[in-house]
């Protein structure tokens, strides 16, 4: 079979013949036990009542030749760097793998609560602790449960369930920033069916990466995907949910390991920052709450399912991870911006000023007045020969695409919003076409950032390939 290809190839190495990886697996709950409580990902104030569904950090440890490394991925819509250290360096100091060899993501499930408390909120100040002590003890319990293991790999397209969200639009379809400029050439998620779009400003990737990991003996024991989609949504306001990434790990572990609570599945975001699940030019009927959460989850869970019961596995896989910081400066805003924002702090009346002025002009002025670099911390692991590279961004599908193209892994995914976040990542071209994901504010770095950080990435790779 065609995704058996990659693992075939990886088979025939000379490293391939000795046996010594080892894995494990673990889980940790991150559900809030307080109510209510704040949750992010939206711009008005919602305040949750209860979980439909746990929100959990999963995680994986691998060794080989004597190379540790952790992966985690946490439920949450988007966690600072602080705070992700902070997690790592609990879990480095009880496990003894080094900070910069764990890899530790937000999935970006917009019904979550904050992973930074606001001021002065002590629910919210022990919901974060909750997050960073738990982040780390599910890879404490992970590295405890090191057992010799397999592993293999495998990409597969699933084109179907991605749309770039960005649109070139017809004269009236492109409505003022909230700094009230007309300077955009493109828009975030238009009306579906609007007769005012014109064609997409990019693409998608629908390259579904999925990573199988079983125990000498061909137990299933964890399983890691990596789809470009930014989230599914359709969750009730006072509701928390882990999105489709939650309930791809139950499917998953129901179909490949029912019963058995020791398997760990793993959804991963890739570069979805400007990709979604809307169809915008044949609108779909209205779901209902979690009806698309489990219908995308579905289909990469069986997608999932079917890859891990039919691939080659290899009981070697030697592992390499380089880690480096990257210093970008933060944008700052122009003295008209400053002065439209505050101005728009003063103004009374909402409905004299453009959609969310009041909330952009709060960070521009914030950002005035804020650091003027930010280290970012970029990953590139290599398990035998497949890449994995992590940014601390909502990164463009285009840059994705690009690192894997240039990597010289293959198959090479990325996984986003790793290690902290610092806005979205659009490429210099996007920068330059405006919209939401360009806006300063929710775009916090250089305009040169995706630039300089793929150039990083790659680098990272070529420390870590074969033969170095």
């Amino acid at each position: 079979m065609k995704h058996t290809l990659f693992l075939l190839a990886f088979l025939t190495l000379p490293w391939a013949a000795e046996a010594k990886l080892r894995a494990g697996a673990a889980v940790a709950d991150i559900t809030p036990q307080e109510w209510p409580i704040r949750v992010i990902g939206n711009f008005g104030l919602t305040m949750a009542n209860k979980a439909h569904d746990p929100l959990h950090v999963r995680a994986l440890v691998l060794e080989d030749g004597g190379v540790k490394i952790a992966i985690a991925l946490v439920d949450n819509c988007i966690i600072k760097r602080e705070e992700m250290d902070r997690a790592k360096a609990l879990a480095s100091k009880s496990t003894g793998i080094p900070a910069n060899r764990i890899l530790m993501a937000a999935t970006h499930t917009h019904s979550a609560p904050p992973s930074r408390a606001k001021k002065g909120d002590q629910v919210e100040e022990r919901y974060v602790e909750r997050i960073v002590t738990q982040a780390a003890e599910a890879i404490i319990q992970a590295n405890s449960k090191l057992t010799p293991a397999r592993i293999g790999w495998t990409v597969v397209q699933v084109p179907e369930e991605l749309a770039n969200r960005r649109w070139f639009m017809r004269e009236g379809g492109l409505p003022p920033s909230p700094f009230g400029e007309t300077t955009d050439k493109a828009r975030m998620n238009p009306p579906p069916g609007s007769n005012l779009l014109i064609h997409p400003a990019g693409g998608t990737d629908p390259g579904f990466s999925i990573v199988s990991v079983q125990t000498a003996d061909g137990k299933p024991l964890a399983l890691l995907g990596n789809y470009s989609l930014h989230y599914v949504g359709g969750v009730p306001g006072p509701e928390l949910s882990a999105d489709y990434f939650g309930e791809f790990a139950k499917q998953v572990a129901q179909q490949l390991a029912p019963g058995d609570s020791s398997f760990v599945a793993i959804l991963s975001n890739g570069t979805s920052g400007d990709v979604n699940n809307t169809d915008f030019v044949h609108p779909r009927p209205r779901a209902q709450p979690y009806q698309r959460i489990g219908e995308v989850a579905g289909k990469l869970a069986n997608h999932a399912v079917q890859a891990a019961k039919t691939m080659q596995y290899a009981d070697n896989a030697p592992i390499k991870m380089a880690e480096k910081e990257l210093r970008l400066r933060y944008r700052r805003p122009t003295p008209e911006q400053l002065r439209f924002s505050q101005a728009a702090l003063k103004e009374s009346d909402e409905s004299k000023l453009p959609r969310n002025a009041k909330a952009y002009a709060e960070w521009a002025i914030d950002m005035n007045s804020g650091p003027e670099f930010a280290d970012l911390k970029l990953q590139a692991i290599r398990i035998g020969g497949l890449g994995i590279s992590a940014i601390p961004c909502e990164v463009f599908t285009e840059i994705g695409i690009t690192i894997k193209e240039l990597s010289p892994l293959r198959p090479t995914f990325t996984i986003e919003l790793a290690n902290g976040h610092y806005g979205y990542l659009p490429t210099p071209r996007h920068f330059d076409l405006g919209g939401y994901e360009t806006w300063l504010g929710t775009n916090l770095l250089e305009r040169e950032a995706s630039v300089k950080i793929t150039r990083t990435i790659l680098d990272l790779f070529s420390q870590v390939q074969p033969g170095k």
